[in-house]
């Protein structure tokens, strides 16, 4: 018979060996903690904050109790989070899709068709599904743990492009400037803005590293989360087209990433319009069901025209968060200059200036471009920068100050004085 040996040291009783794969991972999973863990704990702490803020105003007001549940309503302040679309992600979650056009009887406005969940994309819902099957817990909490964790990722994904291109001290501020911008209530909410800001910020890294089907493969399902994901195509195109010119990675990996990146995107618009048996069956039903048409910008210029000699009588008119958007828009140009002075990789270029004009050629209720551009990560580049040298404590005041403001001017004034 045979038997196992313990090593038994002097004086003391036997211990058993620690498996060798436990031996290499330790170290691993120390050096992960102490270079990612800063990130984590500099996003979680700002994002707390304001979250904390914003769910004190929403209480307080206690305006949303008023309100029908699936507009910005409920009976706890935490259910705000899961309304507007949060409430149609829950009924996809739930039921799946039945695209269709169907109209309203008699309707002759802006709004002609009925709304309906093919409007929005698979990936989140899917997740929320799949989350909630695996742990039990209701779709509400599925959601925001989906939220949540992609929120984190987001924050180690802009950490990490940035870090590449300014070190880690603006690393931090990035990850930082992502937990209180404009339109980050939605972050931690039923909304589907930070998972595409994760993969969208990992497939630019992924780019910026040369892992083409990697970066093909993130593209592809960013392209199953957002419609606005066709500019992160079309930068891993620009990215891959100038990689052949140089021969810098041979020619298949990045032609394979170039092939997978629109599958997702396409694949879902093309298995709705066949649905719908119309080949342009999305966009009529964007249009005539939320009023979501492009229109090369004529809102835009009228809303921009309109807010700076006090008028509101535009098309969709909220005042309190449309001079926000208003801010938010004319501060990307500035920043997007900023950006391409330090010559960043052309695949963050591309992926800002053309997420930045499909928002601003779009009809829509213009206070929501402040959540539309959201995903914009690369501004947050050049502020970063700047703001490294900073001493600690002036950063910490600054983002501290950003984040406990940012209850209201990013949460509450979307959620409650806008529609999200």
């Amino acid at each position: 018979m045979s038997t196992v040996q313990l090593r038994r040291p002097p004086g003391g009783a036997a211990k058993p060996e620690v498996p060798q794969g436990a031996r290499k991972f330790r170290p691993r999973l120390r050096a992960a903690a102490a270079r990612y863990g800063p990130v984590l704990l500099t996003y979680g702490v700002l994002k707390l904050a304001g979250f904390g803020v914003f769910m004190f105003l929403l209480d307080s007001a206690g305006d949303f109790r008023k309100k029908n549940p699936r507009f910005g309503g409920g009976e706890h302040a935490w259910d705000v989070l899961a309304s507007w679309d949060g409430w149609w992600y829950q009924q996809i979650a739930a039921h799946g899709y039945d695209p269709a056009l169907k109209p309203v009887p008699g309707a002759t406005g802006l709004i002609t068709l009925e709304g309906n969940s093919a409007a929005f994309f698979p990936l989140y819902p899917t997740l929320m599904r799949l989350v909630s099957e695996c742990t039990g817990l209701g779709l509400y909490g599925a959601g925001m743990t989906v939220s949540v964790i992609a929120s984190f990722a987001a924050a180690l994904g802009i950490y990490t492009v940035t870090k590449r291109l300014g070190g880690h001290r603006a690393g931090l501020v990035a990850a930082g400037l992502w937990a209180v911008w404009p339109g980050s209530g939605t972050e931690w909410s039923g909304y589907s803005e930070s998972l595409y800001t994760a993969l969208a910020a990992w497939a630019c890294h992924a780019v910026m590293t040369r892992r083409w089907l990697t970066a093909g493969l993130l593209t592809c399902a960013a392209g199953l989360c957002r419609p606005t994901a066709v500019a992160l195509v079309a930068a891993l195109a620009v990215a891959a087209a100038l990689s052949l010119r140089r021969r810098e990675d041979g020619v298949r990996r990045p032609l394979a990433a170039v092939a997978i990146a629109p599958l997702g995107l396409f694949g879902y618009l093309g298995w709705v319009n066949y649905r719908m048996g119309d080949i342009n069956g999305y966009s009529k039903l964007q249009d005539g069901a939320w009023a979501h048409k492009f229109d090369w910008g004529v809102h835009t210029f009228d809303v921009l025209t309109s807010i700076p000699v006090g008028h509101f009588d535009y098309r969709f008119a909220m005042p309190f968060e449309d001079v926000i958007g208003v801010c938010v828009v004319l501060v990307v140009p500035v920043l997007a200059v900023l950006l391409t002075r330090l010559r960043p990789p052309a695949v963050l270029v591309v992926y800002t200036v053309l997420s930045y004009l499909m928002v601003m050629t779009t009809q829509q209720y213009f206070g929501n471009v402040s959540r539309y551009l959201l995903p914009l990560f690369p501004l947050f580049v050049p502020l970063a920068l700047a703001m490294r040298r900073l001493r600690w404590p002036s950063l910490a005041a600054v983002l501290g100050t950003a984040a406990l403001a940012s209850g209201s001017y990013a949460g509450y004034v979307l959620f409650v004085l806008g529609v999200p």
